[in-house]
């Protein structure tokens, strides 16, 4: 499903954020993806969505050389990916059922169909009776629940957290991570770049450990 064949990238001036990784996971894994800060993880995850290009190497996704992708095709492959970033990238002047509308209305939904699948999705993650609240209104662990239910509103066979857990008490991010794990049971390829291996590393099929832009293991 997923493959890096000898894949680096390199910003100027000079600097190795990946070197030389080569994996494959397939299709229903939890791949756990660790290292410490700097390590290149937000980086690889970059490279499956096509935010970044391999400066070499290959990667693959379905079949597809996504670096090679002209940018017409990429909300085509990005319909089966949702991404949960570290920072979450909410709409703060927009409410929750917005937030969550979002990714519907730019892939063309009528409004009656993205609005029984924008609500699924928050009752998914718990929020359904915060439709309405502002982001800034929210928790940080409401915050980032809302931040997965935009994620998996595509229903997406593939999803990417960058981080899912950080900055939350232990109590919500136990949460947060419940709330991937079902996701994960029910078929979804979920991989978590985290440093906190306790939540994760128990329920992963595949774990990869990144130094410096190189993997370990």
């Amino acid at each position: 499903m997923i493959r890096f064949e000898h894949v680096s990238r390199r910003y100027p001036p000079g600097i190795d954020a990946l070197q030389d990784v080569s994996f494959e996971i397939t299709q229903g894994e939890l791949v756990l993806i660790d290292g410490h800060s700097g390590a290149g993880k937000t980086t690889l995850l970059k490279l499956i969505t096509a935010i970044e290009r391999p400066t070499a190497g290959v990667v693959l996704v379905r079949g597809q050389n996504v670096g090679a992708l002209k940018a017409a095709a990429l909300p085509f492959l990005r319909r089966n990916l949702g991404m949960v970033f570290q920072d979450q990238k909410l709409l703060f002047d927009r409410n929750a059922f917005e937030n969550v509308m979002l990714p519907l209305s730019i892939a063309g939904f009528s409004p009656r169909e993205a609005g029984k699948r924008v609500r699924a999705a928050l009752d998914k993650v718990g929020l359904l009776a915060r439709e309405k609240a502002l982001p800034i209104a929210l928790s940080g662990g409401e915050q980032q629940r809302l931040a997965i239910a935009r994620a998996v509103v595509n229903r997406p066979s593939i999803l990417l957290t960058d981080e899912p857990t950080a900055h939350l008490d232990p109590e919500t991010a136990r949460d947060v991570a419940n709330i991937l794990r079902d996701f994960h049971q029910v078929g979804v390829t979920l991989l978590i770049a985290s440093y906190d291996n306790v939540l994760f590393a128990p329920f992963a099929s595949q774990r990869l450990t990144l130094n410096h832009g190189k993997l370990l293991q």
